[in-house]
């Protein structure tokens, strides 16, 4: 089958949620993938930093297929020999005490929404069913009815009504709005350190350690979503640790698997976490040990082949360089690591055609909110294929 017919047959026989660029990939292996004509591109989303570790990383793939060979799926009703021994290293790469595992970073998400409203009613004594939860305007913490009810992006809620109540929304960055919204029922503060699909917004310096200070003093839960953030991305382990806060909840998900399987986690205390009892919350497939195993190698390849520190080295680099671009279009460009975003001022009428002659470079780059071009690439690459991809950007944000 050519190209073609692959994207006919997706537009007839798919719902279309996405607006996908129209190229067709049959393989990857390492930074970069390849289409069905043998066409090779650099892979600057990542699949939204799913693929820190790059495609068909030769360590995970050897794991996935020798567990795969092994037991694939016990549900949570049985134990299985590769949980407990991910539970233990998860506890000493992150440093918190308890995780829990389950598929999808939405899934994650509605996870810590649930256990910090348990924390609420049970430990701060909120009245039950009065538990609030500050979030930030601008903010992707994934799509289902709940996560979108505090959503500030009508595409995303608009027809999806009645919403979940219990949100309480700012505005991103303002610690002082923070302050003002939290109450006595207030459960927990739930943000994202750099908002990805808001586009790369990067909030004012020192905004994760005030506002962890905020709650702390007003005894709130300070909530993390590092899906898109975490593990290596912005060059240090989690957005976090760039300002040494460490949040009573963490959110992890994407990476987490190399990109190999759907796996996201819940972190935080046993005081926290401790709290769910048997039947309360689960999932079939969290904590399978296929998801495990794959998980496991893929932290430890994350760790010992240096990737977090090549983000940190790489992205000062690629973001230095973009710097230099003397385009009429670029508003501003900014970014941590390689989460890095090119907005683009509104008379380049969009970021979409610049991504659609990106693809005819080589260069495989996604728009997010309209006016914003995102590079992420794998974590493992090298100065050498940003000498090669840095001139090509360059070629097209300089088109009339």
């Amino acid at each position: 089958m050519k190209t073609n017919e692959y994207i006919n047959l997706e537009n007839e026989f798919g719902a279309h949620n996405y607006h996908p660029l129209d190229v067709v990939l049959s393989r990857g292996e390492g930074v970069w993938v390849y289409d069905l004509e043998g066409n090779r591109y650099l892979d600057c989303l990542s699949a939204y930093s799913a693929l820190n570790q790059g495609h068909c990383h030769p360590k995970i793939m050897k794991t996935f297929i020798e567990q795969a060979q092994k037991i694939t799926l016990t549900s949570r009703a049985f134990r299985n020999d590769q949980l407990p021994l991910l539970y233990k290293e998860l506890s000493d790469l992150t440093g918190y005490e308890m995780s829990l595992p389950m598929n999808t970073g939405s899934e994650a998400v509605e996870t810590a929404l649930k256990i910090a409203r348990k924390w609420a009613y049970r430990v701060k004594g909120v009245p039950h069913n009065q538990a609030e939860i500050i979030t930030a305007a601008g903010n992707f913490h994934g799509r289902t009815i709940t996560i979108v009810s505090n959503s500030t992006e009508a595409l995303y809620k608009e027809d999806f009504g009645p919403y979940t109540p219990g949100f309480n929304t700012v505005p991103y960055g303002s610690t002082d709005a923070i302050e003002k919204a939290i109450t006595h029922n207030t459960a927990a503060v739930m943000l994202e350190p750099i908002q990805g699909e808001g586009g790369v917004i990067i909030p004012p310096e020192g905004y994760m350690k005030d506002v962890s200070k905020l709650c702390k003093d007003n005894n709130v839960l300070l909530i993390a979503d590092e899906i898109q953030t975490g593990l290596g991305r912005t060059g240090r382990l989690f957005a976090c640790d760039h300002e040494n806060v460490v949040p009573d909840i963490m959110i992890i998900g994407k990476a987490v698997s190399g990109g190999f399987y759907p796996v996201s986690f819940v972190l935080s205390s046993k005081e926290i976490l401790g709290l769910f009892r048997a039947g309360e919350h689960g999932s079939t497939f969290g904590g399978n040990p296929l998801a495990a195993a794959v998980t496991r190698t893929a932290l430890r390849v994350l760790v010992d082949e240096g990737m977090v520190k090549n983000s940190h080295l790489m992205g000062e680099y690629f973001i230095n360089k973009l710097n230099k671009i003397p385009s009429k279009y670029i508003k501003e460009i900014r970014g941590k690591g390689l989460l890095i975003g090119i907005e683009l001022l509104p008379e380049a009428g969009g970021a979409r055609k610049f991504c659609e002659q990106l693809q005819i470079k080589g260069i495989l780059a996604k728009e997010t909110h309209d006016n914003v071009i995102r590079f992420a690439p794998p974590l493992i690459i090298d100065q050498e294929i940003l000498n090669w991809v840095i001139p090509r950007i360059e070629s097209v944000l300089m088109m009339d």
